[in-house]
């Protein structure tokens, strides 16, 4: 029972996508949209279905030229769960800051 109901919905999804294809043309009493303000012409149905390229931008896969370690980041915070933040490699020792801030001249 269950199969024939999958079997019949089936067919008639298939038998549905099997349409006559033709071009596209306006519906009956109707005109294509108008021409656009600064178009020398009207757009014809192709041209108004095409995706203009910056739609649909290239793919660039290449997202580095050459691998190089990262710089010591002075804001690199400990994990939340308590950890010690990792440590810098051999030789990259970070400068200490000093966070004084000077008096001001009128102190």
């Amino acid at each position: 029972m269950k199969l024939t109901r999958i079997i019949s919905m089936a067919a008639v999804v298939l038998i549905a996508g099997c349409g006559r294809v033709a071009d596209l043309k306006p519906a009956a009493g109707h005109s294509l949209p108008v021409k656009p303000l600064m178009a020398r012409t009207t757009p014809t149905p192709e041209q108004l279905l095409t995706i203009p390229s910056y739609a649909k931008p290239d793919r660039v896969d290449e997202l580095m030229k050459r691998s190089e370690p990262r710089p010591p980041d002075p804001f690199d915070l400990p994990p939340p769960t308590g950890g010690s933040a990792p440590s810098l490699p051999p030789g990259n020792q970070a400068l200490p800051t000093d966070n004084q801030v000077a008096p001001s001249p009128g102190d």
